[in-house]
């Protein structure tokens, strides 16, 4: 039987990148897939790629994961549609880079509004329908949110995806009584088509982030979305308030030389 099979899954940012590779996983096992995104044209690509590979998807309308009553819509869909939400998958976010004494406020607020207001929101909505589903909540922090960077300028960055994996924490506890798990998964670096216009690009000193990473290479969206994907399964039942990280092993070492002796 497929992990999924018959559940319902919110999944929002299904455009391209990870979002666009958990809708097309989830839906390979067995979920009902209702995926979002404010570039539409795209998320609709996604839901044809999936109805090409034999699965089902919906993409009712363009989703602003900022907006209430955007999110609220979406919700709403997903329930008529398919009757309720197992899952909530709350994947999308959006991030403007920059250093703590040359950041403009504007892309600060833009940046926590994208990636943490986004996961609150829908949890917000989502809620109700969970209670009645016992559902699970998967979230995407980052191994921003767990250690400073000295080659990447991410205060907002850093200040949303720790607030993401707090917030994670507390779904987890208030969810518990009603049977809701709430999970985190925080990437490292991945090759993604947002990723490789800044992080990977030619000139960003982290574009050799590879040589530094103990299982020698940049992670893929199928690396993350694997992750999430046993977060969310019942295969994780016993599994509820945890950040599981998916880095390669980054996060795990100091800084040294990229090929140690043997």
């Amino acid at each position: 039987m497929k992990r999924l099979e018959g559940k319902v899954a919110l999944i929002s940012g299904t455009a391209r990148g990870q979002g666009r590779a958990a809708a097309l996983r989830f839906a390979a096992e067995g979920a009902l897939v209702v995926g979002g995104d404010l570039l539409y044209e795209q998320a609709l690509e996604t839901q044809r790629l999936i109805g090409r590979a034999g699965g089902v998807a919906l993409t009712a309308a363009p989703l602003d994961a900022t907006d209430e009553n955007s999110v609220r819509a979406w919700v709403e869909e997903a329930v008529s549609a398919f009757g309720g939400i197992d899952i909530l998958y709350a994947n999308a976010g959006a991030v403007r880079f920059g250093a703590v004494d040359t950041q403009p406020y504007a892309d600060f607020a833009f940046t926590l509004r994208a990636e943490l207001d986004s996961v609150w929101l829908a949890a917000h909505l989502a809620w109700p329908h969970l209670e009645r589903s016992h559902g699970s909540i998967v979230t995407v922090g980052s191994t921003a949110g767990l250690t400073g960077s000295l080659s990447n300028r991410r205060t907002a960055h850093s200040a949303s995806k720790g607030a993401v994996i707090a917030l994670t924490r507390q779904l987890a506890a208030e969810g518990a009584p009603f049977g809701i798990r709430a999970n985190c998964v925080s990437p490292g670096m991945i090759d993604t088509e947002g990723s490789r216009g800044d992080l990977l690009a030619e000139d960003h000193p982290l574009r050799a982030a590879a040589d530094h990473i103990p299982l020698g290479r940049i992670g893929s969206p199928y690396d993350v979305v694997r992750a999430a994907l046993f977060l969310a399964s019942d295969d994780a039942a016993y599994i509820t308030g945890h950040n599981l990280v998916v880095d390669g092993g980054w996060s795990t070492v100091l800084p040294g030389p990229p090929n140690p002796l043997p």
